[in-house]
Formats: structure tokens, sequence, C-alpha cells
């Protein structure tokens, strides 16, 4: 065989490996993909949704790459994230599992949440009315409220409350040391976050990326082969909204 047949033999290889190359440094530089598997950050994010995760926000760490396979020591090209950011970050009591929440709590920072309002340095949070409505977990129909809530720097976003007198709605005062974060879910009666000691503070080191934004997302009302309900099952509207 000439150098020129084998060449071309060898071409299809050649590509598919520059394109497995491209694929995994855009995955571990830049953006990685996630999907929301549980409604913890109901109403901000909902089941079926698919986002990108941007890796440069907070700089990188091993947990940055696939298989954590770079073993970097804490952070490099690292930059502070915020409160309110919209985290992806492994579970620090079972770093095989990637969980989603938002920053409530920065080093140095005392939380507590009081009778369902969050404390932030034991000065509550602002948090107004916005919505009534009713969901079921398939037992029963249970009543909820939306409240706007506002963190002290000016940001906003949605939470979700069953009850203000839950397990998670009092808690003690958790001081946050150096180089953690306290993290909670939006759908605050429903998430399992820093406030159990399952998860408990997390380290920054832990931090995957920053959610950016929504490039997918679908009701669950169609299985994978049903095909012709896929046109009815994709939430058009939340296609390419920004997470915050």
């Amino acid at each position: 065989m000439s150098s020129k047949s084998k060449q071309k033999s060898f071409e299809p290889f050649r590509t598919i490996i520059i394109a497995g190359a491209l694929a995994l440094m855009f995955r571990s530089l830049l953006f990685e993909p996630f999907n929301i598997p549980s409604g913890s950050m109901i109403p901000t994010l909902k089941v079926g949704d698919y986002l990108f995760v941007s890796k440069f926000s907070y700089g990188y760490s091993r947990y940055s790459f696939p298989f954590a396979a770079i073993p970097i020591s804490g952070r490099v090209l690292s930059s502070d994230p915020e409160r309110g950011d919209v985290v992806v970050f492994k579970q620090p009591r079972n770093e095989s599992v990637a969980f989603i929440k938002r920053i409530v709590g920065l080093p140095g920072d005392e939380i507590a949440v009081k009778r369902g309002i969050l404390h932030i340095n034991d000065v509550p949070v602002i948090r107004q009315h916005d919505d009534i409505g009713t969901a079921t977990d398939g037992f029963s129909v249970m009543k909820y409220d939306d409240y706007i809530e506002t963190f002290p720097e000016g940001t906003t976003h949605r939470i979700r409350e069953m009850t203000d007198s839950g397990v998670l709605d009092n808690t003690r005062t958790f001081t946050v040391p150096d180089g953690h974060y306290f993290m909670m879910g939006d759908n605050r009666d429903n998430s399992n976050d820093s406030r159990t000691s399952s998860v408990g503070l997390v380290p920054f080191e832990n931090f995957i990326g920053k959610a950016q934004f929504l490039f997918f997302s679908h009701n669950g009302t169609a299985r994978l082969w049903e095909i012709w309900k896929w046109p009815f099952a994709i939430r058009y509207s939340r296609i390419g909204d920004g997470i915050h």
C-alpha cells in the first residue's frame, strides 16, 4: 500500500481524534452541559432543563476536568464567586455526585434560617410575595408560595416555600469558614443543601462552574422513542434563558 493510500485510510480516524480532543477541551476549559434531575431549584430551574456551566468563571480545580484527571491543588486562575450565583459543584461528602444550588453565604458570614426567613449576619433577607399555587407529588396536592428574595447586594431571585415551619425552616447559626460557601436550593422546603449534615459547607475547590443559560428543556411527557410527542414536550420558551 502506498503512503498516500495509508494517509487516506487513516484520515477518518485522525478527524475523529481531533474532534474528540476539541470536544474534551471545550468541556474542560469552557462550557460543560448539565441537566436538572430534581426539583430543588424550582422555580428558577425545572426538572428536564439542560444548561451550560461556564468552567472559566471561577478558574479551574481538579473537578473542572473529567474524572478529576488533572491533580490540581486548590484553584488556578481563580476569581471570587458572588452571592446569588447558581453553581454546579461536587458534593463534599460524595464526590461522585454533582449538585446545583445558589450561593447564599460567603466566607466569614453567619447564616441561619428562622421561621422560613433567611438571615445573613443576623439580618433577615427581604422577601416579597410573588405568586401562589398548587403542586402535586403524585400522592397529594400541596399549596406553595413564591417570593422574590433580595440579597444585601441588591440582586434578586425567586424562591418557593411550602411552609415556614418545616424541618429546614429553623436552623442553627452556621459560620462560613474561609474557602467555603453556604449553598441553598430555591425550593427551600425540598432541597438537600448546606443546611443538612449530608451536604454541609462547600469548599471552593469543589466548584465545577457557574450555571449560565438553558440550551434545552422538556416537560418529561415524551419518552426517547416517542418521536411524534417530542414537539409537544419541548418547553420552547425556556430555551436560551439566562440563569440568575
